[in-house]
This record gives structure tokens, sequence and C-alpha cells, in this order.
């Protein structure tokens, strides 16, 4: 039986086992860990060694039982290295795989369990737990249990998926931009970036859903034109054939508040609707507009009420089928579609969610036949931020970077980069390890770049040894997770998957922020 269930519940704050049919532990996850000591370290852990009698009978004698009986008690106890018994309430789940079974088993503390359980009652399904009952009810604290093991399970793959991505992402971004306009090679890398930014989405839909709190506006004011102008651009080269495109943008733009990446994939997936729009073969015209607005009393733009204020507003209009009023009014519902497979009805749910965790709103007007137009609009202030330069001298430098992340192909993918730019790269693949680059005599850096998410010391706890050291560099932290719910360090951050000069965009402004701070 592989262990990768267990794997994806590393991180779960319950203990979790993985038993096979003669009681052998074949993993744990680092609650169980914790719990059981240093008895769980040996080479064939058995879990006879914690199983007390107060249980009633033998451990594999409980298994054949619990196969057999829909009155087993779940109320187990576990013996911890101190001797003490706890009680746990144990969700079992049976697992086969090819001629072997191994039983799945949660140990949950009863203050985790929203009922008494009782009894536990089989579930015929092989990937199931036991459903447990309690004075009657119908199996409400598993169904809290599988949540929070699908939501701990869509968090680790979501973080897998991004780190993986990023390499992916930046590396064809990088080829992209030395790729001439007739380079043979550049639609197939323009379908590879495509397609990474596809993933990247399936990706934050995991994230989004599993995460407990919404994003903070914790930024500072952006120019709204520079991501806009990004993915119009984007989406110009890869259908540039078969489109008339027209780009008008607010020179003046209001300064807004937004976290660039999860903007830019809601953009996208409205330009990518766009696209769709028109009926094979048919061209058209797609018009991006961006503007200032300016209320002096409430108004009310479809679904969309705006109170009196300040507001930038991203405008897409294509002239393509349209819909009809009835389909229109519900493109936000999650799992609505019209499209065939593999379309899951998902993405402008997913736009919905990400304008309106930014204090936003999306109205959509469209006709069958004369095309749709989305407005974003965007709380904003009354300061004009200067668009960010594009010319690749402007990212250029020659600081010495230390940059820190547990995935190989992330700190190979940064070292190339960076390296290319002008930069002197030192890599670490952990807190530790950075921590000794800098107590290194003679080690001087200008910037740290450090994963969030790392084993033993993650980049939370790096960066907090660092402002104690009082070693005043800048520092950039970046993550396959959601933006983080605090910020206490002052770091910037950058979410992964990005591209080649989102990083080095980012490392262009931190440096310059620093310089600026610098006493005179």
């Amino acid at each position: 039986m592989k262990v990768e269930i267990v794997t994806a519940l590393e991180s779960a704050a319950w203990p979790v086992l993985l038993v096979n049919t003669e009681a052998v532990v074949v993993a744990a996850n680092a609650a169980a860990r914790d719990f059981f000591g240093v008895a769980m370290a040996g080479a064939r852990p058995l879990l006879a060694d914690f199983w007390p009698p107060e249980n009633g009978c033998a451990v594999a004698d409980f298994f054949v039982l619990w196969e057999s009986s829909p009155t087993v008690s779940s109320d187990l106890k576990f013996r911890a290295p101190s001797g003490q018994l706890k009680n746990f309430c144990t969700a079992i789940t049976s697992i086969a795989d090819g001629s072997s079974r191994n039983f799945l088993l949660q140990l949950f503390l009863p203050s985790e369990i929203p009922l008494p359980a009782k009894k536990i009652v089989p579930n015929n399904s092989p990937t199931s737990p036991l459903l447990i009952q309690a004075d009657g009810g119908t199996g409400d604290a598993v169904l809290k249990q599988k949540l929070d093991c699908v939501m701990q399970l869509a968090r680790t793959v979501s973080l897998d998926m991004n780190n993986a991505l990023t390499g992916v992402l930046a590396h064809t971004s990088r080829l992209l931009d030395k790729a001439e306009p007739g380079h043979p090679w550049r639609q197939s890398l323009l379908e590879v970036e495509k397609s990474s930014v596809r993933a990247a989405e399936i990706s934050a839909e995991l994230a989004v859903f599993s995460r407990k709190e919404k994003e903070p506006r914790q930024t500072p004011p952006g120019n709204l034109n520079s991501v806009v102008s990004r993915c119009a651009d984007f989406f110009r080269n890869a259908h540039g054939e078969k489109f008339d495109w027209r780009l008008t943008q607010e020179p003046a733009l209001f300064g807004s508040r937004f976290d660039e990446a999860k903007l830019q994939q809601a953009l996208t997936k409205i330009f990518e609707n766009a696209v769709e729009s028109f009926a094979p073969g048919k061209g058209g015209l797609i018009a991006v507009e961006t503007r200032n607005v300016e209320l002096s009393a409430p108004s009310q733009d479809r679904n969309v009420s705006l109170a009196a204020g300040l507001y930038v507003c991203v405008g897409i209009t294509d002239t393509g089928l349209g819909m009809a009023e009835e389909i229109s009014t519900r493109v936000f519902e999650p799992f609505f579609t019209t499209k065939t497979p593999p379309h899951r009805g998902l993405g402008m749910a997913l736009v919905y969610g990400i304008i309106t965790n930014h204090g936003g709103g999306v109205a959509i007007s469209s006709l069958p036949g004369q095309g749709t137009s989305v407005r974003v609009y965007l709380s904003a202030e009354k300061n004009f931020i200067r668009a960010a330069a594009s010319p690749e001298q402007d990212l250029r430098g020659s600081e010495t970077i230390l940059v820190v992340d547990d995935e190989e192909l992330v700190l190979a993918m940064a070292e190339t980069i960076l390296s290319e730019f002008g930069y002197k790269v030192l890599t670490a693949s952990s807190g530790q390890g950075a921590l000794a680059f800098l107590a290194r005599p003679g080690v001087s850096v200008d910037m740290l770049i450090t994963d969030l998410v790392m084993p033993g010391m993650g980049g939370r706890e790096l960066v907090e040894h660092i402002r104690r050291a009082a070693i005043r560099v800048p520092v950039l932290c970046m993550s396959g997770y959601l933006m983080p719910a605090e910020n206490k360090n002052g770091a910037d951050y950058l979410q992964k998957p990005f591209t080649s000069r989102q990083l080095l965009s980012k490392v262009k402004v931190a440096l310059s922020v620093n310089v600026k701070n610098q006493p005179a």
C-alpha cells in the first residue's frame, strides 16, 4: 500500500496512522510521531505497543470485529510514551490496494468532534470513513472530519502544483521574452505558457476551496494599467490573427489596492471567455478599456451597487455571440456553464470571488448576437501611480541575493533568471542553511527571497531570526499557498507560480525601496 494518503495528511493537526492487516504501522504523520514519540521511530512499529487492554480486545481482534459488527465502539484509548492513556474518537477507513488491505486511522480528541460518538457503523465504500452515530444522528461528526481531510489534501496538492508550475512558467516566460515574433517555436511556447496558466488556475481553485478566511487587502496602491496590458498582450500575441484588438487606457489612472497575481488570474479568465465567445472560424473585435470613475452619489451597474466615491474600471467587450438574459444572470453561479467538458463552470465564480474579496464588483451585460461587456470595479484613491517600466535594462542589477526554498527546481530557476540579469545569487534549501550562510565571516547579502512553507524552519521564522539579528535587508516572501493572513514582518510577497518578469520586477522594486529608506 502506498503511503500518499498519510503524506497528504502530514500537516494535519490530528494523529493519522496507516496500519496493515498484521497491525503494523506502515506510515504515520507528524502529529502521530509527536504523540507516540520514539516508539514510532522503529523499523516496524506495532500498533499493539500503543494499544492498552482497556480497549477490551487485542488489536488484531479489533479489526476483525470492526469489519463484522456495527456495534464496535470508536471511542478508543491509546498509550502515550509517559504511560498515560488518552481517549480518541477514531475514524477508520479500510483501503484496498490490489491484493493488500490497510486501515487508515484518524485520531480525534473528543473536543474536536461536534457530536458525542457512541458507536460506529461500517460504510461499504472502500474510501469512506465509518459513519459515527450519536444519539440517533446521521454522521455529522465524520462529515466534518471528511471535510477537514479533503481541505488539507487540497492545500497540499495546490502547494505541490504551484511549486512545480513556478519553474515551468518562469522559464517559459523568459524564453518568450527572448523569442522574436516570427520565431518558429514562439507559438509552441505560447501554448506551454497558456497551459501553465490554466494549471495555475486549477491550483488556485483548490487553494480557494481549502482556505478558511478571505484574503486581506494590505497591499500598497498600484497602477492597474500594468496588469491589464500584460493580460491583453498575452491574448493578443496568441490570437492576434483572429481578432481586432483595441486597448484604451487612462494615462492618469487612479491608484487602487490589489493583489497582482490574483487580479491577473481574474482578468485572464475574462479574456479567455471573450476569445471563446466567437463562432468557430469567425473573427471580430475585442476592446479593452481602463478609466477613472468618480461618483458623487450611489449608482448601479447591473448587479453591482456602487457607493459614492472613487473607482477604477476595467472594461472588456467582445462582439461575439453574446448571451440571453437568463444565461448572463447566472454566469457567477458555481458549476453553471453552457460549455462542454472539460469546462466546469468555476471560471466566472472564481472571478467574482477574487474581485469581491478585493472589495470590488463585476458587472456583465450581453445580448444574443451582439456580444458581451464585462466591467470590473475596484475602489480607488486619488493618487496617480506610475506604471512599472518594462524594458529589460530596467530590471537588471548587481546586488547579492540569497534565495531560500526546499524545492530544488525553484532554486535552479531563480538562480538562472537572476544571474542572467546581473545579480549574484546564493541559494539555501532550508531556513537553517540560510542562517548558516549569513553567519559566515565576510558574507553579505543585499536581499533575501524565501519560501514561507519549508520543513524545519519556515520562511516566517527565518525572517524573525533576521529581524532580531538586526540584519537590514529587504525580504521577498513567496509561497504556493494563498497570500498569508498576516504579514507582521513587513516583507513583500510573490504568489507561486510567477513569471520571470514578475520575479525580476518584485526584486527591483524591493531593492529600490530599500535604497530610498537608507539613512543619508
